[in-house]
């Protein structure tokens, strides 16, 4: 199949694939229109050269509460990310997972925006950044049931966080085991399609909660949702702390070690495609579908370069994982002359001029070319002969 078949809800859907995505946060909020037309064309043309299914568009929120520490970069109101998603989809012919946070009192207003007028049909909902304080909109439940009325017109999934799933974070909730697989489970329940990962920088607590969801829908009688795993380079101190500051989870050892190298974000790279390594290995068979996405945090350039490199690296080992032959298809979807190319059953036609494609080969491909070869070796053979004669 090629990653151009189906939409991007049944490409998260479908058991049988992994999915792939780029994650991108719009621009600051203010920024005049051919500005933002012209950072969403240079990211989809960097991107072009990456086998992704679509991408992933952040909805920023300030989080005053999130950690006792100062925020490392200071925080910057950002333009809608719906309205950005849309001009991602017109510049690159795919289609985004839109995050919203549900804390927002127009939440069923921008839902229906976003449907009608921008055309998604993937929004993934985050919650108030804490369980304290006072925020306005529904609650992470009461937007699961407002997206879920609106039927197959739009389709929504949740984020799942590895770090609540330890024993520490159990503790600290007066719990005897950590719960964020049942979290999983209540909100697979209430209609979420798919789980999207905050960015992995510790495989273990990652190992627990996928073995554990996995354990509890077997338990319960359901099929897991695919749970799309994120990953972050870093290039320097300031990044790291941000990582750090968002949540994620990062052995002091890895910090070190990443930080102290003559190219850290090489270095990081490096670290995570052992971590997504460690975590294939030890989830091998448990039935959870995977993904992932590839993000920077930050405008950093040496970061951003490190998300391409890591991105190609983590699909290679991720598809490797699978037992199954696969290549990547360049393919060209409009002709020098400016029409469209001829559509195979392996290329789906897109709006970009080129686009680069994973397809899994199967059993059918090889006995044809084995076929082919024999028939050129057999005429040759035939050929030969006649002219001997």
């Amino acid at each position: 199949r090629t990653m151009a078949e189906g939409n991007i809800c049944a490409k998260l859907a479908n058991p049988a694939r992994p999915v792939f995505f780029l994650g991108d946060v719009p621009p600051g909020e203010g920024t005049p229109p051919g500005r933002c037309q012209d950072i969403c064309n240079k990211f989809t043309a960097r991107s072009r050269a990456l086998a992704n299914d679509g991408f992933v568009v952040y909805d920023i929120q300030d989080e005053p509460g999130r950690s006792d520490i100062d925020r490392p970069f200071p925080f910057r109101r950002v333009m809608d990310s719906s309205a950005y998603a849309a001009l991602l989809s017109r510049s690159s012919g795919k289609q985004s997972v839109v995050y919203k946070c549900v804390a927002d009192p127009d939440f069923e207003g921008w839902l229906d925006r976003a449907a009608s007028e921008h055309g998604h049909t993937a929004i993934n909902l985050v919650g108030r950044a804490t369980s304290g304080g006072e925020y306005q909109g529904p609650t992470i439940a009461q937007a699961m049931d407002i997206v879920a009325c609106r039927g197959d017109k739009v389709r929504f999934g949740c984020v799942c966080i590895a770090e609540r799933h330890t024993m520490e974070a159990a503790e600290a909730r007066g719990k005897s085991y950590p719960t964020e697989h049942a979290n999983m489970l209540r909100k697979q329940l209430s209609g979420a399609k798919w789980f999207i990962s905050q960015a992995v920088y510790d495989a273990e607590p990652t190992i627990r909660l996928l073995r554990d969801y996995a354990a509890l829908c077997r338990e319960r009688g359901v099929t897991p949702r695919k749970v799309v795993l994120t990953f972050a380079p870093v290039s320097r101190k300031k990044t790291m702390n941000f990582i750090k500051w968002l949540g994620v989870r990062v052995p002091p050892e890895a910090e070190e070690k990443i930080l102290s190298a003559e190219r850290p974000v090489d270095s990081s790279v490096e670290f995570l495609c052992g971590v997504l390594r460690t975590i294939l290995s030890e989830c091998s068979g448990v039935g959870v579908p995977l993904g992932i996405s590839c993000e920077s945090v930050s405008i950093y350039k040496a970061e951003i370069d490190g998300v391409h490199e890591l991105f190609r690296r983590l699909q290679g080992i991720l598809l490797d994982s699978r037992g199954t032959p696969w290549k990547v298809h360049w393919v060209e979807v409009i002709s020098t002359k400016g029409e469209e190319a001829e559509e195979t059953p392996d290329e789906t036609s897109r709006t970009e001029k080129n686009q680069v494609v994973v397809h899994r080969s199967n059993q059918n491909e090889f006995a044809l070319l084995r076929a082919g070869l024999t028939g050129v070796v057999l005429g040759g053979a035939l050929v030969a002969s006649g002219v001997v004669l």
